[in-house]
């Protein structure tokens, strides 16, 4: 790592721990508001994460590139996505019955019912709304799960997302870094009918599963649907949201694994299932989907 990627990561991580620690001491709106004004300013940059998004959000929509619209749409996805920054800092102050109150779900019934009945459930989520709020709101209705996290650089900002997430009451399990067993461990939880969350629409690895996405080819981490497929848990799509100042949460039902086939054959049928209800959910909240990476594998560097 380079002495000015080394210098960056850090002034990153200094910016979360003061954002953990101040933000919550003061009034709401006014910070809200500060960073509404960060994410125009980026916006009007157009940096080359602004760039991404307005090529996504123009797969997603339809609407040209340059369009007046398609940049209004990128000032709203930029707007959420610096709302869900804003919104993480605030979490662990949050009073939980608060978060329950001011979360809206559709479909919670499908997590209770199937728990109840002693089976597992692998919650899947696009890059949508605020995937933490989500979380917190599963554990404040009775269910703590377990997820993975990418491990960010440096490690002091990974360690402290990862206390943050514990705080909120999740197991977290590294992406990389760990002991190596991280599909066993979900497997043992979900097999046991606990509760699974994984983030589950972009995944540009070999291991990935390749699904037609809005039109054209991508990969979906193989994960969720294996679990679905060697454990016999539930698969539930959850689309995330905002609904003005609080949160959406949109619980599909369970996509079923098919009765025929190879395992590889059912894991790719379910995989394009869970594609299918991740484009719909992000076709109605586009701006709520933040995805400033390249996704598609046309746009991949060769």
């Amino acid at each position: 790592m380079s002495d000015n990627a080394s210098f960056a990561d850090r002034v990153v991580a200094a910016g979360f721990a003061a954002g953990w620690k101040l933000v919550p001491l003061l009034p709401e709106r006014p910070t809200a508001a500060v960073f509404r004004f960060l994410a125009d300013r980026i916006w009007r940059r157009r940096g080359r994460s602004v760039s991404r998004l307005e090529s996504n959000l123009a797969r997603v929509t339809g609407l040209d590139v340059g369009s007046r619209e398609l940049r209004e749409l990128s000032r709203a996805g930029m707007r959420s996505y610096f709302r869900y920054f804003h919104e993480i800092f605030r979490l662990p102050s949050m009073d939980v019955e608060e978060i329950v109150r001011r979360s809206h779900v559709i479909g919670a019934e499908h997590v209770h019912t199937t728990v109840a009945a002693g089976r597992g459930v692998v919650l899947a989520l696009p890059h949508m709304g605020n995937w933490d709020q989500a979380g917190a709101w599963l554990v404040g209705v009775g269910h703590p799960f377990a997820t993975v996290a990418e491990r960010l650089k440096p490690e002091s900002l990974f360690r402290r997302y990862v206390a943050f997430r514990e705080g909120l009451g999740m197991e977290v399990l590294p992406l990389t870094g760990g002991d190596g067993h991280n599909f066993a461990t979900l497997a043992i939880r979900v097999r046991r009918g606990g509760v699974v969350c994984l983030p589950a629409e972009r995944d540009l690895t070999k291991s990935g599963v390749e699904v037609r996405f809005f039109g054209a080819a991508t990969k979906v981490p193989a994960g969720p649907p294996l679990l679905a497929v060697q454990t016999g848990a539930a698969l539930l799509p959850a689309i995330l949201y905002n609904v003005g100042d609080d949160w959406g949460i949109h619980i599909h039902e369970e996509i079923p694994v098919p009765a025929e086939g190879t395992r590889k054959e059912k894991v790719a049928a379910v995989a394009q299932a869970l594609a299918d209800v991740f484009e719909k959910g992000i076709s109605e909240h586009p701006e709520d989907w933040h995805m400033l990476q390249r996704l598609w594998l046309e746009d991949l560097p060769r």
